[in-house]
């Protein structure tokens, strides 16, 4: 039987998000001239925040915007790795280090659960010993490349949670997994909360905070 450890990872593992700076990093690396399309970028914004559009949407149209409608991955994998060496250097929480230590000693599974689209998630979650990711997935076409569309769901919210139970089934650990430990940051990952074992709440912003305090999940400062 294996014990799991689910970590979000922007603004949990990370101390600042990770989806813009990621397209930011690809257009000032590839194509700079992208960065004409920043005011549109904030109009998109701005549909997301009325209730326009989607988050899923909102991730598509940025990609389109600042990546291109399509790459191939041998051109991706360059900006990939530099996106991934800088977060690693600069943008990981010291709590989240110590945790993931403990984790791993305490011989857990340890699972990243994320938003984040998989293309870059996967290459941080390498760097930091995570065992598996599950998140945001990216189309690829018959053309072998990376389209700006999202595969599936965008791992968020309630999708979070299914994308979860999809992948303890696929593992064979549906009747098998044990004691389920999750850190998050935000509310949106209530569902994920109520689900696990040991729900722990990583600087929680004042919503969530209040909900852990309520409900007794614990609280950490990974800072």
């Amino acid at each position: 039987m294996s014990d799991l450890a689910i970590y979000d990872m922007d603004r949990t593992v990370t101390k600042r998000p990770t989806y813009t700076p990621f397209l930011l990093h690809c257009a000032v690396k590839r194509a700079p001239w992208r960065l004409i399309f920043l005011p549109f970028i904030a109009l998109s914004m701005i549909a997301y925040a009325v209730g326009l559009i989607d988050r899923a949407k909102l991730k598509e149209v940025n990609h389109h915007l600042l990546l291109g409608r399509r790459i191939h991955p041998r051109d991706l994998k360059p900006l990939v790795e530099s996106f991934a060496e800088k977060q690693v250097a600069t943008n990981i929480r010291a709590g989240a280090l110590a945790a993931i230590a403990r984790d791993k000693a305490e011989g857990r599974r340890i699972v990243l659960a994320t938003a984040s689209y998989r293309l870059y998630a996967d290459v941080i979650a390498e760097r930091l010993g995570f065992d598996e990711v599950i998140g945001t997935g990216s189309i690829v076409g018959l053309d072998e490349r990376v389209h700006a569309k999202i595969a599936g769901e965008n791992c968020y919210g309630p999708a979070k949670l299914r994308m979860i139970a999809d992948w303890v089934e696929k593992s064979g650990l549906k009747r098998t997994h044990g004691h389920v430990r999750f850190y998050s940051d935000h509310v949106s990952d209530l569902p994920v909360f109520e689900w696990a074992n040991e729900p722990v709440a990583v600087n929680p912003h004042g919503k969530l905070r209040r909900l852990a305090e309520q409900r007794g999940w614990a609280l950490e400062d990974w800072n």
